[in-house]
């Protein structure tokens, strides 16, 4: 039976960067076992939407991997991916319509406290990393 999975985002994750790829490895899981997935990139969180972090965590893996490069390609084709703007500005230093994310802004839902709210009551199961 398919449930709604709500996945966030929020810790630092040059912190623990194998708790990081293990987030990433359950929400790409989730998503391929048949279940709804919403992503929520907040705080610091928003580091894995900068692809020259991905690929640090990717060399995490073994020089040559590309695993979390490709789960986070599945993640951000076919979930419903939110984040909030304020957080992208304060951890990346980009700006809304600057193209610098590994997912096109117009493919995000922007939002902050009231979408992970939302997305909490609405979900069958929760994870945050």
């Amino acid at each position: 039976m398919s449930k709604k999975y709500f996945v966030k985002f929020v810790s630092e994750p040059k912190n623990d960067p194998i708790k990081t790829i293990v987030g990433i490895a359950c929400a790409a899981r989730a998503m391929a076992d048949g279940h709804e997935l919403s992503v929520f990139f907040a705080a610091a969180g928003t580091r894995l939407l900068d692809q020259s972090y991905i690929e640090e965590l990717d060399r995490e893996m073994g020089p040559e991997s590309k695993a979390v490069t490709e789960m986070m390609q599945a993640i951000t084709s076919n979930a419903v991916i939110y984040c909030s703007f304020a957080s992208v500005k304060a951890t990346l230093g980009h700006s809304e319509g600057d193209g610098a994310l590994i997912v096109p802004d117009d493919q995000i839902k922007w939002s902050g406290p009231p979408g992970v709210i939302e997305l909490s009551s609405s979900s069958d199961i929760q994870l945050v990393y």
